[in-house]
């Protein structure tokens, strides 16, 4: 304010070209000064009433439209005054330069306020803009993390009403083959269990897990369904979101045909940095019905995690998957 009360006294002595009072220059900057303390501490409160009538994050359009010309009048009206104060009171000014003088006052200060309250609601509004931009990627993040957890309890139910309809048959049928997958099927929830709240496991951890599966799937299947499984241990460390492979070998099983005369071959090996899931393509006459829990799932949840794509194809005899490894960075 003292700065600027200043710089406003030089230039309003730039339009008297006759200045009869020059040994009253400190006189008159401190009477710029009070001036300028007036005018800006009589913005302050209008600005303190303008934020309990009009906040800026509620009515930006009202705030601005009261805001500016009350403060602009408020500060013309402030500089007339404090001029006719001081022509009055104390010095009177110059005839002949008294109107330019006192238009420019008044041309002054409406322009610094306007100048103000420019830098204010600049300043608030990029001010607001990056607190939205922050709140909308948190926003982002945490949305994205509910989708991503909302995707991982899709497996659980579906998986166990597959293995729990196997098992409500195997009592039924042998006994001790109902034993066998008790056991491996507890193996296999407690792989479930234990990885319930990882957005990703080793591969050497995913294999050891579709093994316990694969045991499951081959009590139900018998002879019908053949796994080859030709992974390399140097690539055991990479890692891929849990349960992917059992999805694709379960959808796999869900759309093709599987008997005597139709065997089929489940092959999971490596394709460059990718792990491939291959079956001979038989497709079903009718298919079950989707839970949508599938290659979509799948997709879907590595998007989380990389711009690798999931790979799928068809070319007449075999269905072939190829889902990214991921490094543990």
């Amino acid at each position: 304010m003292i700065i600027l009360g200043i710089i406003i006294s030089f230039l309003l002595d730039i339009v008297v070209e006759h200045n009869d009072h020059g040994h009253h220059k400190i006189f008159d900057f401190l009477i710029s000064i009070l001036i300028t303390i007036i005018v800006w501490e009589g913005n302050l409160r209008i600005d303190t009433i303008m934020n309990l009538k009009f906040p800026w994050e509620k009515s930006p359009a009202k705030r601005i439209l009261f805001h500016l010309p009350i403060s602009m009048l408020f500060s013309a009206f402030a500089m007339y005054l404090s001029m006719l104060s001081f022509d009055k009171f104390v010095c009177a000014l110059p005839a002949a330069a008294k109107d330019a003088f006192m238009g420019t006052a008044i041309v002054m200060g409406i322009l610094v306020t306007f100048i103000i309250l420019t830098i204010e609601i600049s300043t608030l509004f990029f001010g607001n803009w990056k607190r939205s931009l922050i709140e909308i990627e948190k926003y982002k993040a945490e949305n994205l993390q509910a989708q991503l957890q909302n995707l991982k309890d899709q497996l659980n139910p579906h998986f166990l009403f597959n293995n729990l309809s196997v098992l409500s048959s195997l009592v039924y049928i042998d006994q001790d083959k109902a034993v066998g997958f008790i056991n491996q099927l507890s193996k296999v929830y407690r792989y479930l269990l234990d990885n319930r709240n990882c957005e990703l496991v080793t591969l050497d951890s995913e294999l050891t897990f579709i093994q316990s599966y694969a045991y499951l799937i081959q009590i139900r299947f018998d002879k019908n369904i053949a796994f080859d499984i030709d992974i390399p241990k140097e690539k055991m460390h990479l890692m891929l979101p849990p349960l992917s492979l059992q999805m694709l070998i379960e959808n796999a099983i869900k759309h093709n045909e599987i008997s005597n005369e139709m065997p089929l071959k489940i092959v999971i090996k490596m394709n460059d940095d990718m792990i491939e899931v291959s079956n001979n393509l038989q497709l079903r006459t009718t298919t079950e019905e989707s839970s949508k829990t599938g290659l979509q799932n799948i997709k879907d949840r590595y998007k989380f995690f990389t711009e690798k794509q999931v790979e799928v194809f068809e070319n007449g005899n075999s269905f072939i998957v190829k889902i990214p490894l991921l490094s543990a960075k």
